[in-house]
């Protein structure tokens, strides 16, 4: 799978902490490239001396559907998504340090889900890199639009306005003990692939 090298430099440098709801929205709002605010249960910061620098929140699935497709009814109190990872100079190895560092201060167990954007030419090479599992590609599909680009569950206008959403690799981690993670990968409900999607060149 994945490998994360960090040097002892990077590691005396940095510092990943939880940070309130407001200090996420410069980011959100202003860096990233979906530009509205999602649901956030949890945030972490990342902190090159002492300055913030990036981001990654977690929040519930904007489906409710998802939460049991993924591990079954019995686990999906357990779902929670990677919905933001922003990073304001985005240097070497800093998405990496981030998210590892996250995942292992969020509450356990967890089940971890996450998407890269294909549209946005992403193919989830930072949680390649932090081992999740790759479960396959959604599909492409329209939504019926909503107010301030938000998801269509918050839909309050006309019905017959409709959206594109890309396709996404859909990335899986699970966080507990080992009898845990054991449970967890025993019921996810998705395929695991053998191995990691790639860039290619024509």
């Amino acid at each position: 799978m994945g490998f994360i090298g960090w040097s002892n430099q990077m590691q005396n440098e940095y510092e990943v902490q939880q940070i309130p709801y407001e200090a996420t929205k410069p980011f959100i709002l202003e860096v990233h490239y979906a530009r509205r605010m999602p649901s956030i249960s949890y945030a972490y910061g990342l902190f090159r001396n002492n300055m913030l620098v990036g981001m990654v929140s977690y929040g519930s699935p904007a489906s409710p559907s998802l939460c049991k497709g993924i591990c079954g009814e019995e686990h999906r109190h357990n779902v929670i998504e990677l919905n933001r990872l922003v990073l304001k100079d985005n240097l070497p190895n800093e998405a990496s340090f981030l998210v590892s560092r996250s995942l292992k201060l969020l509450p356990k167990p967890k089940v971890v889900v996450s998407y890269s954007d294909l549209a946005q030419e992403h193919i989830g090479t930072i949680y390649q890199a932090c081992n999740f599992l790759f479960t396959g590609t959604t599909k492409a599909r329209t939504d019926i639009a909503s107010a301030f680009n938000k998801h269509s569950r918050h839909h309050l206008g006309d019905r017959t306005k409709r959206i594109n959403r890309s396709a996404k690799h859909r990335y899986v981690y699970f966080i507990g003990s080992k009898k845990d993670k054991k449970i967890l990968r025993n019921a996810l409900r998705y395929t695991i692939e053998d191995t990691y999607p790639k860039f290619y060149e024509e």
